[in-house]
């Protein structure tokens, strides 16, 4: 399905394919010969979306551009099932698995792999050809990497990279039902989002 959201339409060139259950909504480009599968959510919720040539975004995996963070995904990436690309730069011929999350202002640079439910985390650069293992987390610029048991280690970086105010644009230790108030106003803009006919 390809949706306008705020005057923005998708952009799908004749060589790409959307799945009929997929959904396109907003400032959404997608390369010759992409491909967005089964159940995938490419959302350009105030920011755009960028696919290149010949990626693929798998079933059930949703892609999220931001205002200050567009997600721009480069040539040749796989985009596995499950998977979570919000805000994020991901550049040529990475590969990211079922499950794994990259967050605001992150940047997975050429040729990595991010494992089966990594993540990487807000402000993060993931250098090239790095291999981020399951289940591991990276965290800073150049991106450290953690096994899960590691919470402390990680924290000491994680708490400097401001998840609260990349992601929701508030101070650390704002409640939830501000953020929640904050996040329900925003999304309710969807109410006028309109079906394009793709023909």
């Amino acid at each position: 399905m390809l949706l306008e959201h705020r005057g923005r339409r998708p952009v799908v060139p004749e060589s790409a394919y959307v799945a009929p259950s997929a959904v396109l909504c907003g400032a959404v480009v997608l390369g010759e010969g992409s491909r967005v599968l089964h159940g995938a959510v490419l959302t350009a919720e105030n920011g755009e979306i960028r696919l290149g040539e010949n990626s693929v975004v798998m079933e059930n995996a949703l892609v999220r551009g931001r205002a200050d963070h567009p997600a721009l995904i480069g040539d040749a990436v796989l985009i596995g099932p499950h998977a979570h690309v919000n805000g994020a730069t991901v550049e040529d011929e990475v590969f990211i698995a079922t499950g794994a999350a990259l967050f605001p202002g992150s940047v997975a640079g050429a040729g990595a792999e991010l494992r089966i439910n990594s993540v990487l985390h807000v402000n993060s650069k993931l250098e090239a050809g790095t291999v981020l293992p399951i289940g591991w987390i990276a965290a800073g610029d150049p991106a450290q990497l953690f096994s899960p048991d590691r919470h402390e280690k990680l924290w000491q970086i994680q708490r400097d990279l401001d998840f609260p105010e990349t992601v929701y644009g508030v101070p650390r230790g704002t409640s939830m039902r501000d953020i929640m108030a904050r996040q329900s106003a925003y999304y309710g803009e969807h109410a006028s989002d309109r079906p394009i006919d793709p023909s």
